[in-house]
């Protein structure tokens, strides 16, 4: 049998850890509750994002309008 090294060691602990973490009802329950928010979230992004692009076209379009044209 050969010995492991450190790397394979590491890796072999962290992939114990996740599959331990992904048992747990905290995990499964965050991960359910995420899947179903995520459609609010990309929508909220996106509103608030267009939002936001709008404000800032309608600020540049007044400090042109008060600088008489010459802001860039």
């Amino acid at each position: 049998m050969e010995k492991e090294t450190k790397e394979e060691r590491i890796a072999r602990r962290h992939r114990e850890r996740d599959e331990q973490m992904k048992g747990t009802v905290g995990y499964q329950t965050f991960n359910v509750m995420f899947v179903m928010a995520y459609p609010f979230i990309a929508v909220f992004t996106f509103v608030m994002s267009t939002l936001l692009a709008l404000f800032s076209g309608v600020s540049r379009a007044m400090a042109w309008v008060v600088s008489g044209g010459k802001s860039r």
